[in-house]
């Protein structure tokens, strides 16, 4: 990533969660810790079906009496519907501000010339009154900076950033195995766990109760997690959404699969490809 690029993420959302009970509101629903969230940190973090399931996922950011989530857009209005049900007689305002913000993505190494900067995922710093954070994920996938919208072209302009193509950024996070998009394709047909949140710190073992925790904390005690998330390069043909992977004509699975070795080429109906492991899943 250029050191000078930044990528409007056109495709993201941000919705604000305020008043006096938005803390424990959070706590109560989402995977993470939100006593993670500060001034100067951010997190990632997923709210999950009672089975576990993936439902959405989303950043937060600490912002004057409230937070943040910058979430997919496709899944904005869903969220929002979603957080309002569980809302009851919380003191919360949920509010959709995706009209008013945009963000916007630039290069770790710029991020690393401001002022208080910190080499970690999800240090977060103010830019004017605007949040900065490396994201909470992976650290190389850069930095993030949510704007009100007026402002974005100036602001950009003061911190030397150039509109660049956003496919290199989506090119990067698939390098990396992280979904940037498309996340509705998702949803429900994997657990949390599943998604690889623990490896891209999204998921707090140590925090009390939320939704979905019991399946998640079985699988991670019981040693019970049998797919992974990762991403695919065709080497030639066509690939089509939903299809069979094959190893030598026996079929293993979809997008996820079990066990496999690194270097062997699968097959799908119409293409080859290969399964890349990214280098920040261990297991």
């Amino acid at each position: 990533m250029n050191i000078k690029n930044v990528y409007i993420l056109d495709g993201r959302a941000i919705l604000y969660i305020n008043g006096e009970d938005a803390k424990e509101f959070l706590q109560n629903l989402i995977s993470n810790d939100i006593n993670k969230v500060s001034d100067v940190n951010s997190c990632f973090s997923s709210l999950l079906t009672p089975q576990g399931k993936f439902l959405y996922e989303f950043i937060i950011v600490k912002h004057k009496s409230g937070y943040l989530l910058d979430c997919e857009k496709p899944q904005a209005e869903e969220l929002f519907k979603q957080l309002s049900l569980y809302k009851l007689r919380s003191k919360v305002e949920i509010l959709n501000l995706s009209n008013e913000f945009v963000v916007a993505a630039f290069s770790h190494e710029k991020f690393l010339t401001f002022d208080e900067a910190k080499d970690q995922p999800g240090c977060t710093i103010k830019y004017r009154e605007d949040p900065i954070f490396l994201d909470p994920r992976n650290k190389d996938l850069g930095a993030r900076l949510i704007i009100n919208l007026e402002k974005l072209y100036l602001s950009l302009k003061k911190l030397d950033l150039h509109d660049a193509n956003l496919k290199e950024y989506y090119s990067l996070s698939h390098s990396l195995g992280i979904v940037p998009k498309d996340l509705n394709k998702l949803k429900e047909k994997l657990f949390g766990i599943e998604c690889n949140f623990e490896e891209l710190n999204g998921i707090d073992f140590k925090k009390g109760c939320y939704i979905g925790q019991e399946n998640t904390a079985r699988i991670k005690l019981k040693n019970k997690l049998s797919k992974r998330l990762f991403p695919i390069n065709v080497i030639n043909g066509k690939l089509h959404e939903g299809e069979s992977i094959y190893n030598n004509e026996i079929e293993i699975g979809k997008v996820l699969i079990d066990n496999f070795d690194e270097k062997a080429n699968f097959k799908t109906k119409e293409a080859s490809i290969n399964i890349n492991k990214p280098h920040w899943i261990k297991n």
